[in-house]
């Protein structure tokens, strides 16, 4: 596929390729993107931001909702993408393009309700002749970074919202993934929005990243992915506004008097959702020690029964992570805890990309997997004697996105809510719960400000004051 820059689609003789990470087979080429193109997309995006901010907001709402119905036509073209060139499987391929279909959609609906109110400037002694109000204004050129492990949904997340705030894009998706975002980009393009309103450049993070962030004609950068690149990105960028999402380390906590099955069956899927390439997966699980040894095998054996293989088979549980190098790097990971005392209770073997679902014990705080964001499909068990040590060791990481907890006793709950450190608390559920019109962010390293449609608008918009001496 070609690159698009302000309206246009460009080749390049310099190529990146885009690989089946199951098998390595090549899927497509994209080009090699230049300083050079990220600022022929900068450009037009200057442009593009003039012509978003005075459309009227029934023509961004009326792009988005025909965006939102073309994504439901090409549905299993999409799903296949995501499956082809990432690491979900099929059938999870298809609940990201339902939900990235259902963001665009939210996005339209949000359009038009980005709101001010008015200012009671006669509460001031001497402003007594005085009215006036603040209205959202778009806040200009949006550099947007998605990751690969939903290539589809957070492109949607960063798109739909600038759009409907009459912002303009540069986007710059994961080099390994960049199938999906292009495809969005044609259809987002087929919808009616105005080409120079988005720029997709394709490119190696290392020799485009610092142009996209530096530049002054930028306005935000909203960022999802690791932390070592979020602080560089925050050291680079200037006098900018900085939206970032940066991963997690996500504890759940087990207590004695919940529903054992549900409890399992939701952290066994929320530990390996997407190979566990999933920023609020479930990684460490505190059990209520009375209770630890049953649930412990009831996990390990729902964890046995997952199949892992060719991602787009509809039997597959699991897929490939994204690269061999990174299934290599939780071999690491999973050997340094082992060796530091860590008890393996299935998994832990590689071929090639593929990596079984993989259930250790015993982790000591100085293994990488206690502390560190493993993102693979690997998962940590401990005992805990109570709630509050659960909350302590849960909140003693540098990561603060999402957490949960299974009980069936209320006051146990909101003393969770109160004392855990994140973002978001999830009852009786998995931490990979997530609703797209929802608050999404966390605390700590996990990032800054906050996504989902609404939420993302507030950080993409700012507040213009107006008043009148009557």
């Amino acid at each position: 596929m070609k690159m698009l820059i302000g309206g246009e689609w460009f080749d390049k003789n310099e190529k990146i390729d885009v690989v089946n990470p199951y098998d390595g087979k090549l899927i497509d080429t994209v080009p090699r993107g230049s300083k050079e193109d990220v600022n022929k997309a900068i450009a037009a995006a200057q442009k593009g931001y003039e012509i978003n901010r005075d459309m009227p907001v029934h023509q961004r709402i009326s792009i988005l909702k025909k965006a939102a119905e073309l994504m439901q036509k090409r549905f299993e073209e999409l799903a296949k993408t995501i499956a082809t060139e990432g690491s979900k499987t099929i059938r999870e391929a298809r609940k990201e393009v339902g939900r990235a279909i259902n963001t665009i959609t939210i996005s339209a609906e949000e359009a038009r309700r980005i709101n001010g109110e008015t200012i009671p400037f006669d509460s001031a002694e001497g402003s007594e002749n005085r009215v006036g109000y603040y209205y959202r204004f778009p806040i200009g050129i949006i550099v947007a970074i998605t990751p690969f492990n939903d290539p589809l949904n957070l492109v949607a997340h960063k798109l739909g919202p600038a759009i409907a705030g009459g912002n303009a894009v540069v986007l710059k998706p994961a080099t390994v993934t960049p199938l999906s975002a292009l495809k969005l980009a044609e259809i987002l393009l087929t919808a009616g929005l105005p080409g120079k309103v988005l720029s997709v450049v394709t490119g190696y993070g290392n020799e485009i990243g610092s142009a996209l962030v530096t530049d002054k004609r930028v306005r935000m950068i909203s960022f999802t992915g690791g932390v070592e690149a979020g602080e560089k990105i925050a050291k680079l960028a200037g006098l900018k506004k900085i939206g970032m999402e940066l991963g997690s380390n996500s504890p759940v906590l087990v207590l004695d008097d919940c529903n054992i099955d549900q409890a399992v069956e939701s952290t066994v899927s929320g530990a390996f959702w997407a190979v566990g390439q999933n920023c609020i997966g479930v990684q460490r699980v505190y059990i209520h020690r009375t209770i630890y040894d049953f649930y412990k095998e009831k996990f390990v054996n729902r964890t046995k029964q997952y199949k892992t293989g060719f991602q787009l088979d509809e039997a597959t549980d699991m897929g490939p992570m994204i690269t061999e190098a990174e299934a290599i790097r939780v071999m690491d990971w999973i050997g340094d805890a082992t060796k530091k005392g860590a008890t393996l209770l299935t998994g832990g073997s590689r071929s090639g990309s593929l990596i079984p679902p993989t259930v250790l014990e015993n982790v000591p705080p100085s293994a990488r997997l206690d502390c560190q964001e493993i993102f693979g499909p690997v998962v940590c068990l401990y005992p805990i004697d109570s709630l509050d040590e659960g909350i302590k060791k849960a909140n003693a990481v540098d990561y603060g996105l999402h957490a949960a907890i299974f009980t069936k006793n209320i006051h146990n709950a909101f003393e969770a809510i109160k004392k855990l450190d994140v973002g978001g608390i999830i009852v009786n559920d998995s931490t990979d719960y997530r609703v797209d019109l929802m608050p999404f962010g966390g605390v700590k390293k996990s990032g800054l400000g906050r996504e989902g449609i609404k939420f993302a608008l507030q950080e993409m918009t700012e507040p213009k004051v107006v008043c009148f001496n009557l």
